[in-house]
């Protein structure tokens, strides 16, 4: 005889007034995991209230969601994008594997576990978690947000489980301090000194560069270049390098802000090949400033092609809700130049040209963007121009490379393709 079908339901709420916005039923039944979704009634009555995530019409009634593959959550687009990130989740697992070792009783984690794990205070975006007792999941008032003294024992710990010797306390003390963005790299939630809400990234045990100081290097170019950029620099806390990256879903005065990745936008699968136009086609539909963000979207694939920032899956972008339904693009994270690669890009630039390989590629379809192709070239030789200082930025102190670690970014930046683009100044 099988197991009962295990049940768990949760208010689901948004912003500092926790106002309700409907209820998230999870049921695990044997190895099938899934979700269902109902709006509130004063939700739908609301004359705030909107489609907090693509796959939940604004309308009454129970929407059912399953995982289509492994890589895939059960949970509708836009809570599955405040899950813990591929690193909390190791971190996540491997506690849990370390307590059933001393009690086997324990069952396995389920989808929720994971999504019940992240810290209320810390969670990305505005929608929250409310059990039945009306407490928010992870309540902050019992996992205080580490500070930035804190990374370096953050920092000793994660290097820990990277190594695989970290202990029960190791895992207990990084628990309820990841975060949703950023993948596999050791990381953690952390408050800058003027309190606002900030990401620290780790150097790993296994990186052969400073990928540190590369992702603020690339963030720093970004913005020099005239886009937008998610705050960032290096700090150094008991000997380990920090990349400190601002939150950009938490306004200046800290209120939660709507979050939607880009792969939650398209309602893709993880493991499907997407294009830019298509999110094109979703900022048109959607967008508060459209002409604006469709411009935006395009110099950013020219900074990411000319800096070699290969990294460009959908959920490394970002949308933030600006009002009356609609959203604006974030600003740019998680970019980093690879020396090492070849420059393709992971997402590809239009279904018939495939992923982006050259600059011609991108002059070609900036029309589709907004940019007549006189303008694309110009814009792209501006862009050039300002790349063209990245030694100079790699040198400031907020990121700090020296002599030896600049030759090995240098390919990133300095190529072929980079000096064609400057060929377009005139």
């Amino acid at each position: 005889m099988s197991a009962r079908p295990l049940r768990q339901q949760v208010r689901v709420v948004i912003g500092a007034k926790a106002l309700t916005v409907g209820q998230l039923t999870f049921v695990r039944d044997d190895r099938r995991e899934y979700s269902g979704f109902s709006y509130a009634s004063e939700w739908l009555r609301s004359r705030d209230s909107f489609e907090v995530s693509p796959d939940l019409p604004l309308r009454a009634g129970f929407v059912t969601r399953r995982a289509p593959s492994d890589l895939d959550s059960p949970f509708p687009f836009a809570l599955a994008d405040t899950a813990p990130d591929a690193w909390a989740a190791r971190v996540i697992k491997r506690a849990h594997a370390k307590r059933r070792a001393e009690d086997p009783t324990l069952t396995p984690l389920t989808a929720f576990d994971y999504l019940a794990s992240v810290d209320d205070f810390s969670r990305l975006g505005a929608l929250r978690l409310v059990n039945s007792q009306g407490e928010f999941l992870r309540s902050s008032t019992q996992h205080r947000t580490p500070q930035l003294l804190d990374l370096g024992k953050i920092a000793a710990a994660a290097h820990k489980v990277e190594a695989g010797n970290d202990t029960a306390a190791d895992l207990a003390y990084l628990l309820g301090k990841a975060t949703s963005l950023g993948g596999l790299r050791p990381k953690c939630t952390v408050l800058e000194e003027d309190g606002a809400l900030a990401i620290g990234k780790f150097a790993s045990v296994n990186d052969e560069r400073s990928i540190v100081r590369g992702e603020v290097l690339a963030l720093r170019v970004l913005a020099h270049a005239g886009s937008q950029a998610a705050r960032a620099r290096v700090v150094t806390i008991e000997g380990a390098d920090v990349a400190v990256i601002r939150r950009f879903d938490r306004s200046s005065d800290g209120a939660r802000v709507p979050y939607l990745s880009g792969g939650s936008l398209l309602q893709s699968r993880r493991d499907e090949d997407r294009a830019y136009t298509e999110l094109a086609d979703a900022i048109r539909r959607i967008g508060a400033a459209p002409a604006d963000d469709l411009r935006e979207l395009w110099r950013r694939l020219v900074i990411n092609f000319l800096i070699t920032n290969v990294d460009d899956h959908l959920w490394n972008v970002g949308f933030l809700y600006a009002g009356d339904g609609k959203w604006r693009l974030a600003p740019a994270f998680d970019v980093n130049p690879f020396p090492d690669k070849a420059r393709e890009s992971k997402t590809w630039l239009s279904e018939a040209s495939g992923p982006i390989t050259s600059l011609e590629q991108l002059l070609t379809e900036a029309p589709y963007f907004g940019l007549a192709r006189a303008e694309a070239e110009q814009a792209a030789g501006a862009i050039a121009l300002k790349l063209a200082h990245w030694r100079q930025i790699a040198e400031s102190e907020d990121v700090g490379l020296n002599g030896a670690e600049l030759a090995e970014f240098a390919p990133a930046f300095e190529h072929d393709d980079a000096r064609a683009a400057l060929a377009l100044v005139h």
